[in-house]
């Protein structure tokens, strides 16, 4: 055999030492791979990983807030949170939502406005917080869940308290609602504070001092199991609570006035002219905020909203009405104050005035007339014949500047939403407003509360109220635990140029309104056992012709005149003032002198009984 046939063996060994080689420096290669990522995980990833593994097992639950409690000045409850079983949805665990919300709605009914509240709670929400579907569910709906609920996962039947006003309808304007939160208030509203957040206030004092009432949110880290099932809570941010309130109302004085109303649509407004704490503000006809505070359905809700009568309007606060013959006190004494008139000049009244030159006629609510009056007598008879002379001789500007300095045509400052301002016309407002220009007979309108002039029923009774004080004028609160300072009414300060003599003049001139033989509320005024001060009102809703009676049983019941009255007691030391507007009421002094005199009496008589039980 030739060597040259021989393998050769020394060039295997070299190719096999080579694949050995490279296999070795490959294996050493992943090893250090394998041991560098662990060391990378293990040490540079710890507390990342360790934070995702967290995660994965623990959830953040905002735990509410609880509402703070609105209570009368009495310490009784008017709006209180009441515990009871909801239904709330947490998204990250529901795999089809749409498939979920048919399933439930078949067998809770839900209305319209609860899903279309829970998808937009879900849409600002993050997906592992729960949201609320139903609230309040029955003892029937928490067993029917509760025998489902492995059928829906994602579901839970939690126990949360929900806002509940005892009294019902009972000063529903003054209280408000609380709602689910919508996307506009949510956009205005602090983000972090109410991003969790289902309710807020929607009117009345829920909301006008929501951010007393809706404490700070608080958050739950809670830990679940793989279902997503919480099994511990882990750490516990708690909620701060809201703060109680107490009003000044007395809701058993807002009941009083609320039945003195009876059927009619109107308000009425009971305040202390001493310190300005409003004592009731009834505007008829009311709501149930339980209901609008638990959700209404969409067609429940526009057929509340759409009432012919208004039940959600606030009338004492919002309503804008002709003030009629109540304005008389006060513009007597801006006449007197201004040297227009002076209080013992008699003015002739035969039920019929006229200006030079102009052949229209306005005349007296009493077509014989009332012969000869002067001031008090005027305003005790509520003679039109003399404030048309005098509207007359100020002319609308003297007119407007005093009765501004009043009150009339500004807001109040009442710590309500929504308060309206009224209308004191001028040249001015009439240039602005309508462009055109001011006419001599519109100030004689004015005269007389008519005309462009409105005022709301808080107006008139803080007005009124400038009277009792002699000048001293006052902002109406509804809060009597306000910590914060009351700031200044705008425009208005104690009439220190006005010498006393003519406030008590003023006073005596309604004085005579009740108690005098010829007063138009002495009606009211028989029987008193206290002195009170008044003047009746009654404003046109429609113009009559010069040659038209004024027929109440022909006439259709939306044209009746409004009915006003504005008193206060005891005369001489005020403790209440009274403002009553009733809508198509009427005259003032067949029908809304004596809803004040029911107000007034309930509040001196029970004076006494609380004076003896704070001394007990």
């Amino acid at each position: 055999m030739s060597l040259d046939l021989l393998p050769d063996r020394t060039g295997e060994r070299r190719v096999v030492r080579r694949r050995l080689t490279l296999a070795v420096v490959i294996i050493a290669i992943m090893f250090m791979a394998v041991i560098g990522r662990t060391a990378y995980l293990q040490v540079a990833q710890y507390d990342y990983l360790s934070a995702r593994s967290q995660d994965n097992r623990v959830r953040l639950a905002p735990v509410d807030p609880t509402r703070g409690i609105i209570a009368d000045r009495q310490g009784r409850v008017l709006a209180e949170n009441r515990s009871a079983f909801s239904l709330v949805i947490i998204p990250e665990q529901v795999a089809d939502m749409e498939a979920l919300l048919a399933e439930l709605d078949q067998l809770l009914d839900l209305s319209e406005a609860e899903i279309a509240a829970f998808r937009e709670a879900r849409r600002r929400s993050r997906s592992f917080h729960e949201i609320p579907l139903r609230l309040e569910l029955s003892e029937s709906m928490v067993a029917e869940l509760t025998v489902n609920r492995h059928r829906f996962q994602g579901v839970e039947v939690k126990p949360q308290l929900v806002r509940h006003y005892p009294f019902g309808e009972s000063g529903s304007h003054v209280l408000g609602h609380v709602g689910r939160i919508g996307r506009e208030e949510l956009a205005r509203a602090d983000r972090r504070r109410y991003r969790h957040t289902s309710f807020t206030g929607k009117a009345g004092v829920e909301a006008s001092h929501e951010d007393r009432l809706q404490g700070r949110l608080g958050v739950e880290r809670i830990e679940t199991n793989a279902l997503g099932r919480p099994l511990r809570v882990l750490e516990r941010d708690p909620p701060v609570p809201g703060n109680d309130i107490q009003l000044t109302i007395d809701i058993e004085l807002q009941q009083v006035a609320e039945a003195a109303m009876g059927d009619h649509r109107g308000a009425i407004v009971a305040l202390d002219p001493r310190s300005g704490e409003v004592l009731a503000l009834a505007s008829l006809p009311t709501f149930d905020p339980n209901a609008l505070a638990r959700g209404l359905d969409g067609a429940s809700f526009q057929a509340l909203n759409q009432d012919w009568r208004q039940p959600l309007f606030n009338r004492a606060t919002q309503g804008r009405y002709p003030p009629g013959s109540v304005i008389k006190p006060l513009l007597g004494l801006a006449g007197i104050a201004g040297d227009y008139i002076d209080p013992d000049e008699i003015v002739h009244c035969h039920g019929r005035f006229n200006l030079p030159n102009v052949s229209r006629t306005w005349r007296d609510w009493r077509p014989e007339g009332h012969g000869p009056v002067d001031f008090i007598q005027a305003v005790a008879q509520s003679c039109d014949i003399y404030y048309y002379q005098l509207a007359h001789t100020m002319g609308i500007d003297a007119m407007h500047q005093w009765m501004t300095r009043f009150g009339y045509g500004l807001r109040t400052g009442i710590d309500l939403p929504s308060e309206r301002d009224g209308v004191m016309p001028s040249r001015d407002w009439k240039r602005r407003v309508l462009g055109e220009p001011w006419y001599t007979g519109e100030t004689i309108n004015t005269g007389i509360g008519q005309g462009f002039m409105l005022t709301t029923p808080l107006q008139m009774a803080t007005t009124t109220a400038l009277i009792a004080n002699r000048g001293v004028p006052i902002r109406p609160r509804l809060v009597s635990n306000q910590t914060l300072a009351q700031p200044p009414v705008e425009g208005l300060e104690p009439l220190t140029d006005i010498d006393e003599s003519l406030w008590e003049l003023t006073v005596d001139s309604m004085i005579e309104t009740v108690h005098g033989p010829r007063g138009t509320a002495r009606a009211t005024g028989a029987g008193l056992g206290y002195q009170m001060a008044g003047k009746t009102g009654t404003a046109q809703v429609i113009g009559i012709g010069e040659d038209e009676e004024y027929d109440e049983e022909t006439l259709d019941p939306r044209f009746h005149d409004h009915a006003l009255f504005t008193a206060f007691a005891p005369a001489e030391n005020p403790e209440i003032v009274v403002a009553v507007m009733v809508e198509h009421g009427g005259s003032g002094s067949a029908t809304a002198a004596p809803m004040a005199r029911q107000v007034i009496d309930a509040w001196l008589n029970r004076e006494e009984s609380e004076g003896e039980l704070v001394r007990r």
